[in-house]
């Protein structure tokens, strides 16, 4: 005879409800106990502990998104501000990105073809690259498309090319 799920659930509900009628106070009492400590554990592993790691996490958090959110607003105003000046010629951006290779000294060198321009660059310091980068996004208003930067044998600046897109025409 096959018996349902249903049926095999009450018939073990009913031999517990025996046992636990059979045993003495002291061991419902300890069972009891038992029973509330491995619900309470059940309780705080599965809600609690998580909800807890989340709270305690939240400030560390909050203050990353903070720093993100400042960053985002520096990035959108710079954007607006550079969206805001007027177009440039290719020409005109073209002398722009040759005087600010000049800029660079003997460590520079710009060869152009067509709209992207490749600026290759040999033992240039950390912060005079982002003050060039900078000025080039400005003057010239040359967008970086690609960079492939090692940094030299003494680790203290860096080889390599950027290409930059210049202003269709």
């Amino acid at each position: 005879m096959k018996t349902s799920g249903f049926s095999f659930f009450f018939s073990v509900w009913h031999r517990l409800q025996h046992t636990w009628k059979a045993g003495s106070a002291n061991e419902r009492r300890l069972l009891g106990t038992a029973l509330a400590v491995l619900l309470l554990a059940l309780l705080w592993w599965a809600a609690l502990g998580p909800a807890l790691g989340t709270l305690r996490g939240a400030n560390a958090q909050h203050r990353t998104l903070d720093a993100q959110l400042l960053t985002m607003r520096g990035l959108a105003t710079e954007t607006a501000s550079m969206q805001a000046m007027p177009r440039i010629k290719t020409a005109d951006s073209r002398s722009a990105l040759e005087q600010s290779v000049r800029d660079l000294g003997p460590s520079g060198r710009l060869s152009v073809a067509g709209e992207r321009a490749t600026v290759t660059f040999k033992d240039v310091p950390a912060d005079t690259l982002v003050k060039w980068l900078v000025q080039t996004r400005k003057t010239a208003r040359a967008k970086p498309a690609e960079m492939h930067m090692t940094l030299n044998a003494m680790r203290t600046a860096w080889d390599g090319n950027v290409v930059l897109l210049l202003p269709p025409p």
